[in-house]
């Protein structure tokens, strides 16, 4: 080791011998070295994250790829940390920079990579996905050994080598973290926060480089890699958000109008050369505007037929507006409050003129109110007033009277808010991750009941009970384990295929057989539809042969996800 750094004139650590100078120098080398392994630390936390992020939302089901990824990415950092042995002492400054210099590259071009990848092959895109995370992880478990090594010229002793190191390491992931939640979102995208994150992976290298200038042994080849590594993460950097929307417009049939990642999930927007307008969360459709009317009226109108009251209304997810635009049909409404958790989405729904025509402006107004601190006081929504709406595709949206749209998690909302409703309608996304299933359990159920006035009603959107049958009979026998009665009911909507729905109230109140009379009850619909008859109203109720039988019994709890595991089961049952 000494014969490395002689040319720098260090050597081994003998600090009662050095003079001031020399002991000044080895704490700026020590410090050089510190600041790239915390710049690492967090770098790497962050590689780790924003690939996880990306294979969440082309793949899915966000818990099992997070898990995965991290898992992998820290298997290899421990080979990379055992394969360090075998590297000589020998210009151990240029392998550090080279090994920067690739992590830089590979995290910073690689979720770019990824989309393009599954975009064009998606056979190839596991091998890329997995590679990729596995050379990342390699890089990062090499270059810690590799820092502590050269550190051992400018330590006292083995202590305080293992404990800079360790203690910059674990500082950085912090930092990287907290940055990657809280800063980055606010100003990139996550392709362009990959190239961020590369500048100043590659940036540290650079700084090594000239610092260590005479200790380095292959100086030009690696100050022309350098360079070119620069240029290369700049342009990218540059050019971010239309190589993503580029490598996504591969994914969808018509063109994107609209991409951003938001803290909760991943908007896109396309639009069709007929006009209609498409809308993706996570890569699942969630409505297509040729059809939409088809779904939310099914949602919305047979709940507000057979509920007694109109006066308090409350509609979870739903950020789209849509559901709100039907609600805000019937005049007798007094309340209306829509929770949605992500901010962005009914910012979209009430700026956006694309939307705006579709919802009929539900969120819009001067007097619309948008309550983004998740902030749970009742009070509150006593002051918020919509605005008159005016009539959009041939129906005609009434004047409702206070309204509030509150960006928190409907779980946390129901279990604190106080007050009941006269209608609860649940627009949540199909539970198909471990985060959403949630919403569909027991306990959530339960709470939910509890906010329900006596005679009121609730409708929960429930996947397609053809396609996922179990999960739909498992959100159906979920709501009853939690004192609820309910009846499924269903119709086509050609985005989606065979789609379902469960209607209810309180067991204490009604049961089944009472809600199929009120629904076949049902003469005609108070408000103006597009689509919705009395008549499909009572079609709904009837299913296929055997089509609701099922020899599952499971209920979903808090701690057993069964209709993920379902919902999961069913899909792949589709795709093979």
């Amino acid at each position: 080791m000494a014969i490395e750094f002689e040319a720098q004139g260090f050597e081994p650590a003998h600090w009662y011998l050095m003079s001031g100078d020399q002991q000044s120098r080895r704490k700026r080398a020590g410090f050089i070295l510190g600041l790239s392994m915390f710049v690492m630390g967090g770098c790497g936390l962050a590689y780790e994250y924003t690939l996880s992020r990306i294979a969440s939302d082309i793949l899915g089901n966000s818990a099992r790829q997070w898990a995965l990824i991290i898992g992998i990415m820290m298997f290899f950092m421990g080979i990379g940390a055992d394969a360090q042995k075998h590297l000589s002492s020998r210009r151990l400054l240029d392998k550090l920079i080279l090994s920067e210099l690739l992590l830089g590259l590979l995290g910073g071009f690689g979720p770019i990579a990824m989309l393009h990848v599954y975009g064009i092959s998606p056979t190839h895109y596991t091998l890329l996905q997995y590679g990729l995370i596995s050379a990342i992880g390699f890089l990062i478990g090499l270059e810690i050994p590799l820092i502590t090594r050269i550190n051992e010229a400018y330590s006292l002793d083995l202590k305080s080598n293992l404990g800079r190191i360790l203690k910059m390491d674990y500082i950085g992931s912090l930092v990287g973290a907290l940055a990657w939640i809280f800063l980055l979102p606010k100003f990139f995208s996550m392709v362009a926060s990959a190239f961020v994150l590369s500048l100043s992976t590659v940036g540290v290298a650079a700084l090594t480089y000239f610092y260590f200038l005479s200790g380095i042994e292959k100086r030009k080849t690696l100050a022309a890699l350098l360079v070119a590594g620069l240029m290369a993460v700049g342009y990218g950097f540059g050019r971010a958000d239309d190589w993503a929307i580029f490598a996504e417009q591969s994914l969808y049939r018509d063109r994107i109008v609209f991409s951003k990642t938001t803290k909760y999930q991943h908007i896109v927007l396309t639009k069709a050369r007929s006009g209609s307008l498409a809308c993706y969360i996570n890569g699942r459709l969630q409505f297509d505007s040729r059809d939409e009317f088809i779904y939310h009226e099914n949602l919305v109108h047979p709940a507000m037929a057979i509920a007694p009251r109109h006066d308090r209304v409350c509609i979870l997810g739903g950020g789209d507006g849509l559901a709100a635009r039907e609600v805000l049909k019937y005049p007798d409404v007094t309340s209306l409050t829509l929770v949605d958790i992500d901010p962005e989405m009914t910012d979209l729904a009430s700026a956006d003129e694309k939307f705006i025509e579709l919802n009929a402006g539900s969120l819009r107004g001067a007097r619309v109110e948008i309550i983004k601190n998740g902030a749970l006081v009742d009070a509150g929504f006593e002051t918020l007033i919509i605005p008159d709406q005016h009539a959009r595709h041939g129906s005609e949206v009434g004047k409702a009277g206070k309204v509030a749209v509150v960006n928190v998690d409907a779980a946390r909302f129901v279990e604190q808010i106080p007050g009941q409703f006269d209608v609860i309608i649940l627009d949540f996304p199909d539970p198909s991750t471990l985060e959403l299933a949630k919403l569909y359990a027991r306990h959530f159920y339960y709470l939910l009941a509890d906010k329900l006035a006596r005679h009121g009603i609730v409708v929960q959107q429930s996947t397609s009970p053809y396609h996922a049958k179990e999960a739909f009979l498992c959100i159906g026998r979920t709501m009853e384990a939690a004192g609820l009665a309910v009846v499924p009911y269903h119709d086509n909507v050609p985005s989606f295929g065979e789609w379902g729905w469960w209607i209810g109230g309180r067991s204490d109140v009604f049961c089944e057989e009472e809600l199929k009379r009120e629904l076949l009850r049902i003469e005609t619909i108070a408000v103006v539809t597009r689509y919705l008859t009395p008549d499909l109203i009572k079609a709904s109720l009837v299913f296929g042969k055997a089509q609701l039988d099922s020899g599952e019994e499971s209920v979903t709890t808090l701690t057993d996800a069964q209709v993920f595991r379902h919902y999961l089961e069913s899909w792949r049952r589709q795709i093979y």
